[in-house]
């Protein structure tokens, strides 16, 4: 079934346009693109490999690597999801110094930085006008500073591109839940940042809702918001819930093996988006966002390329006890070859302490960073051997290395200017007079990298095996790179030796509870079902100086048996208990299932403790749990 969406205006007037190439008698659809009633699979294939980026979303492809900077009341509550009601007087970063985090982006090779002006907590990092729970209520700078302003000028200074986020979600605005009044608010918010701070090249929202304090669901009015960035910013990339760069499904800094810039997924916020994704049976999750199967589905096509966030800590926010727990460089590299190495742009976050200021362990591991890609990608074996071409599906590109040279990586690129075309190909490398596949993959687009152990070759083979038209070959790479060995990355879960724990209760019984406390983050524990389904444990002695708790989910199952909000009691006999956390909530967990920390207001003494669910990620009846801890000062 083919479905058509009516975007109106809302692609900023370029969804349709046509434009003819120099030298080529083919038209490109630039950003999106309607398919004609009636058209076969085989005519709407030729119309997706002419659709191609506008200029704002090319450039943005190019930068490759962004930087997130999450900082404000978060910062300073050790949370990772405010709920709106901190005092503001807490935010005091007496030694903040954009240049100190501008410059050392640079030197991690950054492009552009995007700061959390509010998150969903409502604490504006601004002196705006619109609310008092902002830093203008704040004793930093004595109640005149501004956070975005700094940045702003740090980033003029040192020539990096600049970005805002800007959360729709506002758990302080009383207004949220009246939605024509709080869609003023947020406007007005926008207005501000796109007025008063020069220009911005992107602008990033996420899709986060909830009801208001009138128990109303609140109803953005994306529209009007894309009409005013539009307006006021006309460069900017709209990001996420925009119509410009997609989220690529998930915080772990992985694009997809198959990644399409030209997509049938349309852009989020739009009214009919809900009913094209229900229809083709899209999710931004999804493996499967552009394949042949899908577009002879499609009723249009969208150039609506990948964007990768993930935090170089397990938080977005800075928390003093992830400082051991910052991605490694072997990591990070795995990531820049997962990310911008697979058709998308890397937005990786590096959050500011308490002070102001970047830690050192991170501003180390960035430079890190950025050395490696520098140090080993200088020197492209076929700088010299290789000139943009055409290659016909089924046809072949070989490129002749001066010498047998040894090579281990490499890259390939489609000029995507003209579109992104091939579907599949093979990499292959003369080796002893032989051809030897050395790496293979679907989609290519802006950027694909592979690596593969090393071999000593005297040329190497591009076939490309299935394409949507002509392939348009903009560059072939190939490198020796060095190979990081890369430590097994252990979790820790508790401080405290687990081998004497046992398991007094558990909804559905406790056989097979023990998988939640057994130090094997491999085995899994999946309740029975209740309404509040919960684990009760014995550590089998009194526990002195019990800071906090630890949870670790898993993926198993979609995530299903995730929690969101729990209560976790203490108590030294098992008789008397003590409620330490009541209907409390792990941030961000459905995206960002990582292990959870969380502190108690004061240590206490235990030798029993309860963990009980309110509510699971997507309301289902049991709980799973991978392991869990109990955290002490150590």
């Amino acid at each position: 079934m083919a479905l058509k969406n009516s975007m109106a205006s809302l692609l900023a007037g370029c969804a349709l346009l046509t434009v003819t190439s120099c030298g080529s008698n083919e038209t490109y659809y630039e950003k999106h693109v309607v398919f004609p009633d009636g058209a076969t699979t085989e005519q709407k294939i030729d119309m997706a490999s002419r659709l191609v980026p506008s200029a704002r979303q090319l450039a943005w492809q190019e930068l490759e690597m962004t930087a997130f900077l999450h900082f404000g009341i978060n910062t300073f509550t050790g949370r990772e999801w405010g709920d709106g009601t901190e005092d503001p007087a807490i935010f005091n970063p007496e030694k903040l110094d954009a240049d100190q985090w501008v410059k050392a982006l640079k030197d991690g090779g950054f492009k552009l930085v995007i700061i959390t002006a509010k998150h969903h907590d409502g604490f504006c990092l601004w002196p705006t006008k619109t609310t008092k729970h902002s830093v203008a209520s704040s004793p930093w700078r004595d109640g005149k500073g501004d956070v975005v302003k700094e940045l702003r000028e740090a980033c003029d200074k040192y020539g990096m591109k600049f970005g805002v986020y800007l959360s729709p979600w506002d758990r302080n605005a009383e207004c949220y839940g009246d939605s024509p009044a709080y869609n003023d608010f947020f406007v007005e918010q926008l207005t501000e940042l796109l007025t008063n701070y020069g220009e911005v090249h992107e602008v990033w929202f996420d899709g986060a809702c909830a009801e208001g304090p009138n128990g109303k669901q609140q109803v953005y009015d994306w529209a009007r918001y894309y009409d005013v960035i539009h307006k006021l910013q006309p460069n900017a990339v709209t990001a996420i819930m925009g119509d410009d760069v997609r989220w690529v499904g998930n915080e772990k800094g992985l694009g997809r093996e198959c990644e399409w810039s030209a997509t049938v997924l349309p852009p989020g916020g739009y009214a009919s988006a809900d009913s094209i994704k229900q229809v083709l049976g899209l999710k931004e999750t999804g493996d499967d966002l552009g394949s042949r199967d899908l577009v002879a589905k499609a009723g249009e096509m969208f150039w609506y390329p990948s964007e990768v966030d993930v935090s170089i800590r397990p938080g977005w926010f800075y928390h003093p006890e992830q400082d051991s727990d910052v991605k490694s460089l072997a990591k990070l590299v795995d990531i820049y070859y997962e990310s911008v190495g697979r058709n998308s742009v890397l937005l990786l976050n590096i959050p500011p302490t308490t002070d102001g200021l970047l830690c050192d362990i991170d501003v180390q591991r960035i430079k890190e960073l950025n050395e490696y890609i520098t140090r080993n990608f200088a020197n492209d074996l076929l700088a010299t051997a290789f000139t943009p071409a055409q290659v016909e599906q089924g046809g072949e590109l070989v490129c002749q290395l001066p010498q047998a040279t040894k090579v281990n990586s490499v890259t390939l690129q489609e000029d995507i200017a003209k579109g992104q075309r091939v579907e599949s190909f093979t990499v292959s490398a003369m080796v002893d007079g032989n051809w030897v596949e050395v790496g293979s993959g679907s989609t290519i687009g802006y950027k694909r990298m592979l690596r593969f152990p090393a071999v000593e070759a005297t040329a190497l083979k591009l076939v490309v095996n299935q394409s949507r038209n002509t392939a348009n070959i903009k560059k072939i790479s190939a490198y020796c790179v060095e190979e990081l060995s890369a430590m097994p990355e252990g979790q820790v879960v508790s401080d405290v030796q687990v081998d004497k724990w046992t398991v007094n209760g558990a909804t559905g019984g406790v056989t097979g509870a023990k998988a939640a406390i057994d130090g094997d983050i491999t085995t899994v524990w999946r309740s029975g079902q209740g309404k509040k389904p919960m684990i009760e444990v014995d550590m089998g002695k009194v526990v002195d100086g019990i800071t906090g708790f630890a949870y670790l989910p898993t993926e198993n199952d979609g995530k299903a048996g995730t929690v969101y909000y729990y209560n976790f009691y203490v108590s030294v006999d098992g008789k008397k208990w003590t409620q330490v956390k009541k209907n409390a909530e792990f941030g961000n967990i459905m995206h960002n299932t990582v292990l959870q920390k969380v502190a108690f207001d004061k240590p206490c003494s235990a030798r029993y403790f309860r963990f009980e669910s309110t509510r699971e990620i997507e309301q289902r009846d049991f709980i799973t749990v991978a392991e869990l801890g109990i955290l002490t000062a150590k």
